[in-house]
């Protein structure tokens, strides 16, 4: 049964985030255990996706907490990565917490004697996120998403993970997220809003219309290109979106028209131009009075 009393919204809390982040280490208890001792219990733990019966094979943290019947910190007496834990505990009282991702379940338990199974069900499923541009993959390197909950009174959402990367399998609570997918380091973005169904996975291509575009600044079209020039990418309204400093810099730009002022030697140069998806090209200011 789901309990949702201040001590356990404490331990959902604490489940989200690495086991690093928790209370001291405690070794794993595996499905290799020692001889049980005389008032031992052994604990057989499994998780499903809620509305189905079949366990969950992977991307699970198990945690065992003592339950001191109080709202005080949490003990954690035992821990483990195996998607069908055992662990032997003495007779008491205990809280079993499962993490899939962003997503747990907990159960109080209480441990007296023979061997008991336990099965948790969490109410989760997952994003598996990819980028194209004009019908091509983006390489992977070259995108991140960030994950939000949506949110009354805020537009984006609270932020649930940042720098994703692409096919990252990103396991959440079920419900509607909304998607940023930024393609490069300047104004190339996307949006979605994507639904996690329960023990599925929701795989999810976000299409840019962008460009990478390498500067240049020659002394005549197709020269060699000056060391060491500042090159400052601007919009028609004189928004700065890139500045960057080299022979040929590249930068990665939504579809649109922009600004390109290149300085050298005290002198600056200047030249329009645009954005077309897909076309990745070299764009050359003329160093002339």
């Amino acid at each position: 049964m789901n309990l949702r009393s201040p001590f356990l919204s404490l331990l959902a809390l604490a489940a989200a985030f690495p086991a690093s982040a928790q209370s001291p280490a405690v070794p794993s208890m595996s499905q290799n255990q020692p001889p049980i001792s005389i008032g031992q219990v052994t604990v057989n733990a499994g998780a499903t996706f809620a509305g189905s019966n079949e366990l969950i094979r992977s991307g699970l943290v198990w945690r065992i907490y003592e339950d001191r019947g109080d709202a005080s910190q949490p003990v954690i007496v035992a821990r483990s990565t195996s998607p069908a834990p055992s662990f032997t505990l003495s007779p008491g009282n205990y809280i079993i917490n499962v993490a899939y991702g962003f997503a747990s379940a907990s159960k109080r338990i209480s441990v007296q004697r023979g061997n008991l199974n336990e099965r948790l069900a969490i109410n989760a499923g997952a994003l598996q996120l990819k980028g194209a541009v004009s019908g091509s993959p983006i390489p992977a390197n070259r995108l991140t998403f960030s994950v939000y909950v949506p949110e009354a009174q805020n537009s984006e959402g609270r932020l649930v993970i940042a720098d994703a990367k692409a096919n990252d399998m990103i396991r959440l609570p079920e419900g509607t997220y909304h998607i940023v997918s930024t393609y490069g380091d300047a104004n190339a973005i996307m949006r979605s809003d994507l639904k996690v169904e329960s023990g599925r996975v929701t795989e999810a291509t976000l299409n840019h219309r962008a460009a990478t575009v390498t500067m240049k600044l020659v002394a005549s079209e197709g020269g060699e290109a000056f060391a060491g020039t500042a090159f400052s990418v601007l919009t028609p309204g004189g928004d700065v979106i890139r500045e960057a400093i080299g022979a040929f810099p590249s930068v990665t730009l939504a579809e649109g028209e922009y600004v390109l002022i290149a300085r050298h030697e005290g002198k600056v140069y200047t030249r329009e131009f645009k954005i077309e998806s897909g076309l990745d090209r070299d764009i050359e200011v003329l160093a002339k009075p």
